[in-house]
């Protein structure tokens, strides 16, 4: 459930359903998708989260890939903790854990206008035994836990105590470090210390060398937070609590916008003054947006936790967050030396502009002869006798093959723009973009032998551009983006998730079209349409000449083939390319798109094949292309606004 398809299509569909049905859906789905075979393939395909070692850091000495968290109370029983640990976290908070089960079945509220959501009961959790039996169990990623210890509602310090206790003792060995919870009980500040200190001594005890870090519940007062300092200093850090509880009552909001941010920022502050660079600090609230984890971080936070934000920005919001701070992290640094025309990404530009001219080549040879000297030689008849026998054959044959050279310069366009603005700055979703689309059209050729025509032509063809595509393979090195990426939640960033959307929808639709006219060329070789246009039976044809359905079966697979070639990269392009100010993008899909749409439209007006349903899927097409297009310009070309969604 990337961002394009989580604004176009789920968030709309999910805010209408009460709050809890919402989350149980989302989590069971996507949780129910990692647990299949394939499934995780499928989520960090869509999602191409690509972790680099720019983001490698520690929380209180626990190594982490990144400095996101995913919060405890977003996924309560981790229903989906494997699917979410392909989103970009760098660890993952479970809790808050009691030492028994706390149930409440009232509902759970959104307020969309504040981007929060209130809980009825802020200590809603399995009970330690039921996690401890979960974690037993394994829960499919390798990201470290950090366990929130909470005591049971109306424990006094001293209850609280044997809590604790147990709750380390049984979680100890899951857990990469805790979240000592408790502050929010409304003991008197003396007791709450002296439990704070009587707890960090039980846990040398129970949990040897687990970090331990201070829970801080929202708001703690500023008098209270400097007389927590000395006690925050003998944690291994402190937490900043996301969670805003309603005076009287175990609700709590989480969430709220500027407002929160701006008391996540003041305690974090204050926090890193009084103690110092060497305690760890963990933001767990009011992160909406990039440019929120930027500033918490550059607050003196270590690292940020996310929650609301995921249910409000979108599952792409870990992504987004990852390419912000890398770009902050390498913004100072030294530009590497990109590599040379012809290490690797040049034989790519060349292996497109090879594309560009052997399609333009096709497409003059189709609208002129359209037969080729060997093509007569296999069918033993001329062009002559063919349209003596039916005038509709060379232009069904011309319809094929000019959409097929159409497809061919649409597929050099993407090679040489993917290489030129991909390879060369090692953007690691482009290569992948590249290969990907290679190997099927290299591999595509064999269907051309579907029906036994080898075609010499294709074969050359192949044969040049093959060793360019083995040369570009050589000495390939991933370096991140340069570019900044779009750090807010703005009008423009929005509009550009439904632009996306209709590109991704466009490559996919595109892949279904490839696979469906290879196959029917393989098979069948004609639909009904064909034969009504042709005014023919495929027995008749057969009757005629032998040779003629595996010629025209040829031309299909092939074209077949090449569409889903190109739809591969289209669709990789616009899954993981699509970034703020990556303009050179736009003006591939322009430019790529154009060929193939020109070369599919035009070809069926000159030879008067124009039955609706027949060229119903590429009206859709352009339509989505067209729309794409127009939605994606201001965040690509365009200056995205400041203006807050």
């Amino acid at each position: 459930m990337p961002d394009w398809s989580y604004h176009a299509i789920f968030r709309p569909l999910l805010f209408r359903l009460p709050g809890h049905i919402a989350r149980n859906l989302t989590l069971h789905a996507i949780g129910g998708l990692s647990r299949v075979p394939g499934g995780t393939f499928v989520i960090k395909t869509m999602g191409h989260m690509e972790l680099s070692p720019i983001l490698e850091d520690e929380l209180a000495g626990v190594p982490i890939q990144c400095p996101i968290g995913l919060s405890g109370t977003l996924d309560p029983h981790g229903t989906a903790h494997k699917a979410l640990a392909q989103f970009g976290f760098g660890f993952i908070e479970i809790g808050p854990v009691t030492v028994r089960e706390v149930r409440n079945d009232a509902p759970i509220e959104r307020d969309a206008e504040c981007e929060a959501i209130v809980y009825p009961d802020g200590y809603v959790n399995e009970g330690a035994d039921a996690i401890v039996q979960r974690l037993r169990k394994g829960t499919g990623h390798r990201l470290p836990h950090f366990v929130r210890l909470r005591p049971m509602p109306g424990s006094s310090p001293r209850e609280a105590l044997i809590e604790q206790q147990e709750l380390l003792e049984k979680l100890a060995p899951y857990a990469a470090g805790f979240y000592i919870d408790g502050l929010a009980e409304g003991w008197p500040p003396d007791e709450a210390i002296a439990y704070l200190r009587e707890v960090r001594q039980l846990a040398l005890a129970a949990a040897p060398g687990k970090p331990l870090l201070l829970y801080l519940p929202q708001p703690t007062p500023l008098g209270m937070l400097r007389e927590l300092t000395d006690t925050a200093e003998s944690f291994s850090g402190v937490v900043v609590g996301e969670a805003l509880r309603e005076p009287g009552t175990r609700r709590e909001r989480i969430g709220g916008g500027a407002e929160a941010l701006t008391a996540q920022l003041s305690q974090v502050r204050l926090l890193r003054e009084s103690l110092g660079e060497r305690s760890t600090i963990v933001a767990a609230g009011g992160v909406h947006q990039p440019q929120d984890a930027l500033e918490l971080l550059a607050a003196g936070a270590n690292s940020v936790q996310l929650h609301s934000g995921l249910v409000y920005a979108g599952p792409g919001l870990p992504k987004r967050i990852n390419e912000a701070i890398i770009h902050d992290r390498i913004r100072q640094t030294t530009e590497p030396q990109p590599p040379s025309f012809w290490a690797n990404w040049g034989w790519m530009s060349l292996l497109g502009i090879g594309m560009m001219i052997g399609g333009v080549l096709a497409w003059l040879i189709a609208s002129t002869s359209v037969l080729l000297p060997y093509d007569e030689t296999f069918l033993g008849v001329s062009r002559s006798v063919i349209n003596r026998f039916n005038g509709h054959i060379i232009h069904f044959m011309s319809h094929d093959r000019i959409t097929l050279a159409g497809t061919m310069i649409s597929i050099g366009i993407f090679y040489y723009q993917l290489a030129r603005h991909g390879l060369r700055c090692g953007l690691h979703w482009a290569r992948t973009a590249v290969v990907t689309s290679c190997a099927v059209g290299f591999s595509s050729f064999f269907l051309y032998l579907g029906y036994g025509y080898f075609d010499p032509l294709h074969a050359a063809a192949a044969a040049v551009l093959l060793p360019m595509l083995l040369l570009t393979l050589r000495g390939l090195k991933d370096h991140p983006s340069r570019k900044k990426p779009g750090v807010l939640n703005d009008s423009v960033w929005l509009r550009a998730q439904w632009g996306q959307c209709c590109f991704v929808v466009l490559g996919f639709g595109l892949a279904i079209g490839g696979l469906t006219i290879s196959f029917v060329g393989i098979t069948t070789v004609f639909v009904p349409t064909d034969l009504a246009y042709l005014g023919l039976t495929v027995q008749q044809l057969a009757a005629w000449n032998d040779h003629i359905i595996p010629l025209i079966a040829h031309d299909r697979a092939g074209f077949g083939g090449a569409l889903f070639s190109l739809a591969v990269a289209i669709t990789a392009s616009a899954l993981w390319g699509v970034n703020q100010g990556e303009s050179w993008l736009w003006w591939t899909f322009l430019w790529g798109g154009l060929p193939g749409f020109a070369a599919g439209l035009l070809v069926h007006v000159h030879i008067g094949y124009m039955d609706f349903i027949h060229l119903l899927p590429v009206y859709i097409a352009v339509l989505l292309y067209v729309v794409g297009l127009y939605l994606m310009y201001p965040f690509l070309v365009g200056r995205a606004g400041g203006e807050k969604h």
